[in-house]
């Protein structure tokens, strides 16, 4: 019997996992490198709705060929009708519940497991970072950012809290920001603020959602380009992106750790900084003259 840290979402439970079949049925068919392409896709799901044979082939020491053989060995056309075997039964959207269920699973290790699961997500974020092409996007972000009148700062839920403080940063730096967190109805307030003459640094991850859709329409209307840190290069939200950073995750399929987000809006921030330092340093003096002001006075 399953413990609660362990057990299966209920939605996921109700849909027919055709893959897991498949491959229980034809498991004792397959060559080991073949296996270690199944074993693979079983455990990579979410990821593997994304990448390409070759992609899968480099994941698992083997060819494109031996991929593409061992999803036709499973009963599957093609890599196009694995991944719509695989997406109709994962559903159309990203379960919290089904992700921190797939994470404990690979976290039965306990507190070491834990520390390397977060190293590698970091490693794998920082790698992103590093490279040429997010170097070349975080160039250009920071020359639309520098230009603004004013910064806003886009995010809900856990990016919404990153948001918030990105936007502290910004205005304490000497770069005036405000934040977009809130949802419904609340958010109509918030876009008031939006002017032309603005940048709107966006964090959004997945589908897109009635807030986003809001934002980025007065985004549309009043000629404010939109940055958008994401964490997939295939993001349909990047076509409304004047530049885009990408930062992924090591594993899209399990939980999502906010460190990576926050270690680029802080870059940003370094970056902002050092471009104008007086302007910073400013802005910085006069924040401490005013907290001087707010502090009982010493007798």
């Amino acid at each position: 019997m399953l413990n609660s840290a362990h057990r299966i979402p209920y939605s996921r439970s109700r849909r027919k996992d055709k893959f897991a079949e498949r491959l229980k049925k034809r498991r004792a068919t397959l060559s080991p490198s073949l296996l270690a392409v199944a074993e693979y896709i079983d455990g990579h799901r979410h990821t593997v709705l994304g990448k390409s044979a070759l992609e899968i082939a480099r994941e698992t020491g083997t060819s494109d060929a031996t991929v593409i053989r061992a999803i036709q060995k499973l009963g599957f056309d093609g890599l196009i009708d694995l991944k719509e075997t695989l997406a109709a039964h994962l559903g159309q959207t990203d379960s919290p519940s089904e992700k921190m269920a797939i994470t404990t699973a690979e976290l039965r290790r306990g507190a070491d497991a834990a520390i390397d699961f977060v190293i590698e997500d970091q490693r794998s974020a920082m790698e992103a970072l590093a490279s040429e092409a997010t170097r070349r996007a975080f160039h250009q972000t920071v020359n639309l950012l520098a230009g603004a009148g004013r910064i806003g700062v886009f995010g809900i839920g856990a990016s919404g809290i990153i948001a918030s403080y990105a936007s502290r940063l910004f205005t304490r730096s000497g770069y005036p920001s405000y934040a977009l967190t809130n949802t419904g109805i609340m958010l109509a307030e918030q876009l008031l603020e939006m002017a032309q003459g603005d940048v709107v640094l966006a964090m959004m991850h997945g589908r897109m959602h009635n807030e986003g859709a809001a934002m980025l329409a007065e985004a549309e209307r009043l000629n404010v380009p939109v940055v958008f840190i994401v964490g997939k290069e295939n993001s349909p939200l990047l076509k409304h992106a004047a530049v885009s950073i990408v930062i992924p995750r090591s594993k899209s399929e399990q939980v999502a750790l906010h460190a990576p987000v926050l270690t680029c809006v802080e870059a940003l921030m370094l970056a902002l900084a050092a471009r104008a330092p007086d302007r910073t340093l400013s802005s910085i003096d006069r924040l401490v003259e005013i907290r001087d002001q707010v502090r009982p006075s010493k007798r």
